[in-house]
């Protein structure tokens, strides 16, 4: 397993790059082939021109459950000097670790599924799975998923299934994983402030000239109270109250503060003082500042006033919540607290907006998932939720099948950051959880 992990990692599949618009299809190829050797039947590579995404079939159990599972191989963007382990492109196995770009979000999630494909197969006897399996690997998820939207229209009579199992999210702890039921939303914004014509000598007009990047600091400076909570007046106002099960659920996961500082690499825990840092994680909305720019980073110091101040905004929002509602609260708050004489633009994507997604409680497959993480772990499984974002709602929604998540991925793991890992036992029982689920699914 960690040879053709290591070896599929070698195709630099960075999404949203034209010079890795090749990559992404030979990434598409590779998977495609690995489906084929596990034995699919039936496997294709739809838009291959756009982004390159593997579907492939293995009907075989009439009367059984359709599942579809779904990931994704496509991967973020490196700047390879900041990697120290190895290079992005260069995969090392190392103190139990696989290193390299895709390891954990997602190559390893999905490999992990023909691994347990594989294991299911060889310890039943079976010559086809004991549910009917469709797989749908897609190529553009670190860019928003927008293709996805046409294909799911498209293609909606061949994805047709009873339940989908999406693998791209985090479990809690190698030693104490955790069945996810539930995936915060996600809306992208971007704020540009101006001041001056254009950038002016700081010598000619400092005092009197307007600073696009004071203004800019000032505004999201306001963003937060004193006590973590988000400012903008009716942010909360639809989000419906966690329930005392979930409450419970997560209260029942091993913590220390400690603990995930390390494993986060945060630093310190701030946020809403009255909720738990997993509460805050994975059942309450929250407003980032991704990036902030003004004047020109980059060299030595232009001594210039900036006309211009740039930043980028992440929204994670919650059940309750919607884009469209979130979107116009951060509309009115910008133009209600920038000075009036300040010009702006806010660009909010809302037609990329990924909806949040909580799987029903009373979903049998949770329980027969809950099952097969005591095979595959040997433990009892908790309860969590996911804190980033995907298509889960959009592929329930045009589908009408419930969504089960099981990741092997762990918050330590480095997502979108340098010389992220991937550990193998994790795979391994990840792997040895999948395996069973099919036949439990099946009965």
């Amino acid at each position: 397993m960690v040879g053709e992990l290591m070896e599929w990692l070698r195709v630099p599949s960075v999404a949203g790059l034209p010079e890795h618009k090749p990559d992404v299809l030979h990434s598409a190829n590779w998977f495609a082939g690995a489906l084929r050797a596990t034995g699919f039947p039936t496997v294709e590579v739809w838009s291959p021109d756009e982004s390159p995404t593997v579907f492939a079939e293995w009907c075989a159990a009439p009367g059984a459950p359709t599942v579809l599972i779904y990931s994704h191989h496509d991967v973020r963007a490196v700047k390879e000097e900041q990697w120290t382990q190895t290079a992005p492109f260069v995969p090392v196995r190392r103190d139990g670790y696989v290193y390299g770009r895709g390891s954990s979000d997602a190559k390893g999630q999905a490999l992990a599924h023909i691994w347990g494909i594989r294991a299911h197969l060889a310890a039943t006897g079976r010559d086809a799975p004991a549910v009917n399996l469709k797989v749908l690997v897609e190529g553009a998820e670190e860019t928003g998923s927008v293709p996805m939207r046409d294909l799911l229209e498209q293609e909606r009579d061949r994805l047709a299934a009873d339940l989908v199992v999406y693998s791209d999210t985090l479990t809690w702890r190698a030693d104490h994983p955790a069945v996810c039921t539930s995936l915060r939303g996600t809306l992208l914004g971007k704020l540009q402030v101006f001041g001056p014509l254009r950038d002016v000598h700081s010598g000619a007009v400092s005092g009197p000239a307007p600073n696009a990047g004071e203004e800019l600091a000032k505004l999201l400076g306001t963003l937060h109270d004193d006590t973590g909570r988000v400012t903008l007046p009716g942010f909360y106002d639809d989000v419906i109250e966690p329930s005392a099960r979930r409450r419970a659920d997560l209260a029942a996961l091993p913590f220390t503060d400690e603990d995930w500082l390390d494993r986060s690499e945060t630093r310190t825990i701030d946020g809403e003082a009255s909720f738990t840092v997993l509460e805050q994680l994975w059942l309450r909305p929250a407003v980032e500042i991704l990036t902030m720019m003004a004047g020109d980073p980059t060299g030595p110091p232009m001594a210039t006033v900036p006309a211009v101040a740039t930043a980028d905004l992440s929204i994670r929002y919650v059940h309750g919540q919607t884009a469209d509602s979130v979107a116009d609260t951060v509309r009115r708050w910008v133009a209600d607290t920038l000075p009036k004489d300040i010009p702006h633009e806010l660009t909010i994507s809302v037609e990329t907006a990924q909806e949040p997604y909580e799987t029903p409680e009373d979903l049998p497959a949770l329980e027969a998932l809950s099952a097969a993480m005591r095979d595959g772990f040997g433990v009892e499984p908790g309860r969590m939720g996911n804190a980033g974002g995907g298509p889960a709602e959009w592929i329930a929604d045009r589908l009408g099948a419930p969504i089960l998540f099981f990741g092997t991925g762990l918050p330590e793991d480095r997502w979108h950051d340098d010389d992220e890992r991937v550990s193998v036992d994790m795979l391994i029982k990840g792997a040895a959880t999948l395996a069973p689920l099919w036949r439990r699914l099946g009965a």
